[in-house]
């Protein structure tokens, strides 16, 4: 079977069954080849309903987390875009299909690499940076017109609220008292207050501060 049938066969038991209607989700989805955003050993069960090991204690999320967070966060074509926790680089992908112009932080030197190749390698115009979404490590100054946070954080970071553009959105799972995390979509109003919608409960790996991967001089190794 061929990826694009394999994908096919994804978005309407996995994804289209579950819900999601964006057109344009689906067909961002439908065109993008995940299977090429795993390593080798995985990639024929790249189209399976659920998250799948990349490496560095990451993953690959769900196709269905995928579509949702993505119809959540719902960019139109040429809006400035930030995802924090690049991973794979298979979601920036996704958002970049949908005509996002994509900037992706990730903490893990390795993971940032492979990202960043792949994602060039395919003719997706993404800009990956390795850090871990702080204002000084490439994002100074910077804003957009949506967040996306694919790690669980414990609260809506200031730092986010600022960056993002009055009209703006953010979606982000966020860890909640009865376990787990949920899935938030924080709206910026013109005057700049925020509208909190809550969607989906999830399982994402924790959000971490400070990069891994860092060269130390006088021989010493990576950190943290």
């Amino acid at each position: 079977m061929s990826w694009t049938a394999s994908a096919e066969t994804m978005i309407s038991e996995q994804i289209v069954a579950r819900g999601i209607r964006s057109e344009a989700v689906l067909a961002a989805m439908r065109s993008v080849p995940r299977h090429l955003f795993l390593p080798h050993s995985l990639r024929e069960s790249a189209w399976i309903d659920s998250p799948l090991p990349i490496g560095e204690d990451q993953t690959i999320s769900q196709p269905y987390m995928v579509a949702r967070m993505t119809e959540l966060l719902m960019p139109s074509k040429g809006e400035e875009i930030l995802e924090i926790g690049t991973g794979s680089g298979y979601q920036a992908a996704v958002l970049a299909a949908m005509g996002a112009q994509v900037t992706s932080v990730e903490r893990i030197r390795s993971l940032a690499e492979q990202a960043k190749k792949i994602l060039a390698e395919l003719g997706y115009d993404v800009t990956v940076l390795w850090s871990d979404g702080s204002g000084d490590q490439g994002l100074k100054g910077r804003s957009f017109d949506g967040i996306m946070v694919t790690a669980a954080a414990p609260d809506v970071d200031p730092s986010w609220d600022e960056m993002l553009r009055p009209g703006g959105r953010i979606v982000v799972p966020v860890s909640v008292a009865s376990g787990g995390e949920r899935l938030l979509l924080r709206k910026k109003g013109p005057l700049g207050t925020f509208e909190n919608i809550w969607h989906d409960y999830c399982r994402f790996v924790p959000l971490l501060k400070g990069r891994k991967g860092e060269r130390l001089c006088c021989g010493e190794g990576p950190n943290e």
